[in-house]
């Protein structure tokens, strides 16, 4: 048997992993400013991290949500607390995608309704109800394509409330800083005139924080900088720093009903220590700090290069979520990074490289990555 070959690889086979950098089968040592893919939060084989897994293991892995699990417990009570959401409920899985399916089930549910609207450029999973949501037709299947989504643009108002006036629509759904879209940003006003709309019109508004949340913009959620609230806040990637998690955060207006959602394996004993592992860091070492702070030092060394290189269009972002517009195509900088200079970076479309290194990133990092991005541009 062979793997399926869904993705194109880099001729790199990664074996360790340190804070901010990474080590080949061959000793070589790269800069990780991929995070891969935003999910490596607190850094690599973080020595606490390391503990409090090998700890649960030693004590129970996994067991049946069938029957009480305080770490649960636990966890939504400090997650909570560091977000700024402790009167929410927490639901637990394991994915992006499934925390993006079950928010959107649970919108259904609660009004009844069946239309969604999405971004233009969204990505927000590839399962049955999140790919639907996905504005990329290329990974649509035909079953997926049930007509319940429509896609407007980012930050044209008026046209979500033109939509909203029409009626029946179950829930927005919005990453307030797109990835795969290309780190485009949403407005304040435009978040807060759809807030506001969806609350006249009885639409569930539902943040998808799962790659711009959980610090990564230099607020513990990305919408936290547009000043609005949302109704259901789902979340993955670097909750657990490379364990496999997912979570929807609720808000107390939604009351539970048995069997309409449910997990295996979610929320299961590992899981929930790695992740209060990663909120223990958080707080340790001021990592949403640490991320707004070097943040804005990248963006701003970025910005200075761009004066200079006249293949970088632009450069946006907000923390350590970062595009860079490339006048080429990415492919023609991403090759160099890797196979010359020995650094890893994301992209989007055909011309961004998108930057989502460890919230551990140092300035003197973001430096040495500047240094390469020259050396790697033709």
């Amino acid at each position: 048997m062979k793997l399926f070959d869904v993705y194109p690889l880099f001729d790199v086979n990664i074996v360790k992993g340190k804070g901010c950098k990474v080590w080949d089968d061959k000793g070589q040592e790269y800069l990780d400013l991929y995070g891969g893919h935003a999910v490596i939060s607190i850094g690599h084989s973080h020595p606490h991290y390391i503990e409090k897994v090998t700890e649960q293991l030693n004590k129970i892995g996994f067991y049946s949500n069938s029957v009480i699990n305080k770490l649960q417990v636990e966890l939504a009570e400090r997650l909570g607390k560091i977000s700024g959401y402790d009167d929410y409920q927490l639901f637990l899985i394991n994915s992006g995608a499934e925390a993006n399916e079950n928010a959107l089930k649970l919108a259904s549910f609660t009004n009844d309704r069946k239309r969604v609207l999405s971004c233009e450029k969204a990505f927000h999973g590839r399962t049955s109800l999140a790919v639907e949501v996905t504005n990329n037709p290329k990974i649509i299947a035909p079953i997926n394509d049930n007509g319940h989504v429509t896609y407007l643009p980012m930050n044209d108002l008026p046209a979500w409330e033109a939509e909203l006036q029409k009626g029946n629509v179950c829930a927005v759904i919005l990453e307030c800083i797109q990835g795969v879209g290309g780190i485009k940003l949403a407005t304040p006003e435009f978040a807060q005139g759809l807030a506001a709309a969806c609350k006249r019109y009885g639409t569930v508004l539902i943040c998808d924080e799962i790659q711009c949340g959980y610090g990564r913009s230099g607020k513990f959620f990305a919408h936290q900088w547009l000043g609005i609230k949302p109704d259901i806040i789902t979340v993955a990637k670097g909750i657990a720093n490379g364990f496999p998690m997912g979570a929807v955060l609720i808000s107390p207006e939604f009351k539970p009903v048995y069997g309409q959602l449910g997990t295996t394996f979610g929320g299961n004993h590992l899981a929930c220590a790695a992740a209060l592992a990663v909120l223990d860091v958080f707080e340790q070492e001021n990592l949403v700090k640490n991320t707004h702070e070097v943040g804005e030092y990248l963006i701003a060394q970025l910005k200075e290069l761009q004066k200079t290189q006249p293949h970088i269009v632009d450069v946006r972002g907000r923390g350590l979520m970062i595009g860079i517009d490339l006048d080429i195509p990415h492919k023609d900088v991403r090759q160099p990074l890797i196979y010359q200079e020995h650094c890893f970076t994301g992209c989007a479309g055909t011309n961004i490289l998108r930057l989502l290194p460890p919230l551990c990133l140092t300035k003197t990092e973001a430096d040495d990555f500047v240094e390469r991005l020259i050396k790697a541009l033709p």
